[in-house]
């Protein structure tokens, strides 16, 4: 009887768990959401159609400390990223600092024209700046080459190269404190069955760059893919085997 009953009190607190992280979670409109992750950390998700994908989301994230805020990539296109900062700023009483930028795709820089007007510091990978420039994009502010650790607000920021993989540019962003580590489309979803677009994948280092980041951070709680479900450092592992069976199919 006993037993039942702690059973039944486990899965009580589970649930209201759940139910008061769910009641967190932010919904800007139908395009625009946050996604409630731990203290005042959110993901953003951005919804965008495609002829080749569909309607699909991809994922940012907002780091709030005494009313100030890191945006790590933006959404799609400069109005997206004007509905989210305004929320940001109006809603939540917000004031963002600082944006991160994980690669040259629009899925993180699309917005950055809209950042810079409102003199916003922005911090990209020397090779992602290199690539903006290659291809007629906004430069971001501050570049820096394989690591970038910086304090905010009390909590350490660690932005770092580990090679190529999605694009030849993909950084991650670590928390220390939270055990958070933002992958970025570097790292697939647990839901994911492929590697997504390859354009510009550089996939024959892209197993290795992921076995780093493993070794790097072994104390990694929670990881925010590029696309779709949030999860932990088995989005690292299920990555990982995405590339192997990529190349053992086409014999990379």
């Amino acid at each position: 009887m006993t037993k039942r009953i702690f059973i039944l009190l486990v899965l009580t607190i589970n649930v209201f768990h759940l139910s008061a992280q769910t009641e967190r979670n932010i919904f800007i409109n139908k395009d625009i959401q946050l996604i409630y992750i731990v203290d005042s950390v959110y993901a953003h998700i951005t919804w965008e159609e495609s002829e080749k994908f569909g309607r699909f989301p991809s994922n940012g994230l907002v780091f709030v400390k005494n009313g100030q805020a890191i945006l790590i990539d933006t959404p799609f296109d400069n109005h997206k990223t004007k509905i989210l900062t305004d929320f940001l700023e109006d809603s939540m009483g917000v004031e963002i600092k600082k944006l991160i930028i994980g690669h040259f795709h629009d899925d993180c820089l699309g917005g950055l024209e809209y950042i810079q007007s409102k003199g916003i510091e922005s911090i990209a990978n020397k090779l992602t700046i290199d690539k903006c420039k290659e291809l007629g994009l906004p430069i971001p502010s501050t570049s820096f080459d394989d690591s970038l650790a910086f304090e905010f607000q009390g909590e350490f920021v660690i932005c770092r190269y580990f090679g190529g993989g999605h694009t030849i540019d993909n950084i991650t962003v670590w928390f220390p404190s939270k055990k958070i580590l933002f992958g970025g489309c570097l790292i697939r979803s647990i839901n994911s069955r492929s590697l997504g677009n390859l354009s510009d994948a550089v996939v024959k280092e892209w197993d290795v760059t992921v076995k780093k980041i493993i070794s790097q951070y072994p104390g990694i709680k929670v990881v925010i893919p590029g696309h779709g479900a949030i999860g932990g450092p088995e989005l690292l592992r299920h990555t990982i085997e995405l590339v192997e069976k990529n190349s053992q199919t086409f014999g990379g």
